[in-house]
């Protein structure tokens, strides 16, 4: 980056030389606030807070917004990049310790503090409908995005039994990759449509009791619905582990243990679901630990019976990133 002009360089120190203005700037890094509460805070009055606030908007320290007839304020921070930046970052050590600095930030707290009613009593008349609201505002997908933002970027998790592809297509933008298979020509038609556009999703055709997965290849593996459709479930649970590197993780969720055989039927399924006794049992089994397992409560709107969630690791070391990168081409074979 090049250095600036003397011109700008003396604009941007002398806007940092007055102590009423390094005070603001504290202020506004913290917060953004309104010329109101930056005289409150800082006991100054309109004039001299207006006054030092065009300075600094003027030199591209601070930037502003209206809201209504209102203005509020807040420290550049992207915006400032550079000479600039270590210039603030210096003076910024060298005066944090001031004694105007910290009874600012005392009543800069003591005012937040006053937002807070207002925040509790929205939420006090919003609670019983809060729900409803929030998906009437912001949808659904959020919550399942953030949940999934947690797995690790560099794993590659394999999709068992995934049908359509939409758990696979759901994973594809938070994992390295995701290697779906599925006995079903039909299911992985509708899977290859789903995932065209995702370049980290492959699919194979292959049995649950027979994975096409080379041993200790995969990060995570999901079996999603699709354990009731296995004549052996041990196996494919055995299946499960085998292909889980060492400190993989892996999730079931499946049927509840239910009686409703017509329902069985109509599925196609060839059991009436699981107790969650007998997959904490079959995933120890198969070699797994840290095993825990609970039903789930069915929706309100779900016509099926209840599921359980199960969730187990592979014993073993967690394989560095280096070395992950070296296992790659394992991936593919």
């Amino acid at each position: 980056m090049p250095a600036p002009k003397p011109t700008t360089l003396l604009g941007w120190m002398g806007s940092l030389s007055d102590p009423t203005r390094l005070r603001l700037l504290h202020l506004l890094e913290r917060q953004e606030l309104g010329v109101a509460e930056l005289c409150d805070i800082g006991q100054l009055p309109q004039s001299t807070v207006s006054r030092h606030l065009k300075v600094l908007g003027d030199q591209g320290w601070i930037l502003s917004r209206a809201v209504g007839t209102n203005r509020f304020y807040r420290k550049a921070t992207a915006e400032r990049e550079g000479t600039a930046r270590r210039l603030w970052l210096l003076v910024r050590e060298q005066t944090a310790a001031w004694p105007s600095v910290r009874q600012d930030a005392l009543r800069l707290s003591r005012r937040l503090a006053d937002r807070h009613p207002a925040t509790q009593a929205f939420f006090a008349g919003a609670a019983g409908r809060w729900d409803r609201l929030r998906g009437e505002l912001y949808g659904g997908a959020f919550g399942h995005a953030a949940l999934l933002s947690l797995l690790p970027d560099g794993w590659v998790v394999a999709d068992l039994g995934c049908g359509t592809g939409q758990t696979a297509a759901a994973l594809a933008p938070y994992v390295r990759k995701v290697i779906g298979v599925d006995q079903s020509a039909a299911m992985l038609r509708a899977a290859e449509r789903r995932t065209a556009g995702l370049h980290n999703v492959e699919l194979r055709r292959g049995s649950l009791e027979a994975l096409p997965l080379r041993d200790a290849s995969m990060d995570g593996a999901l079996l999603v619905l699709a354990l009731t459709y296995v004549a052996a479930p041990r196996r494919a649970l055995g299946e499960m582990a085998r292909i889980l590197r060492p400190g993989g993780r892996a999730v079931v969720v499946d049927l509840l243990r239910h009686d409703r055989e017509e329902f069985r039927r109509q599925m196609g399924q060839q059991s009436l679901g699981f107790e969650p006794e007998d997959v904490r049992e079959m995933l120890r089994d198969a070699g797994l630990r840290d095993v825990v397992c609970r039903p789930i409560p069915p929706e309100p709107e779900a016509k099926g019976p209840a599921l359980v969630l199960a969730t187990a690791s592979r014993p073993g070391r967690i394989v560095d990133l280096g070395e992950r990168r070296r296992q790659k081409e394992e991936v593919s074979q």
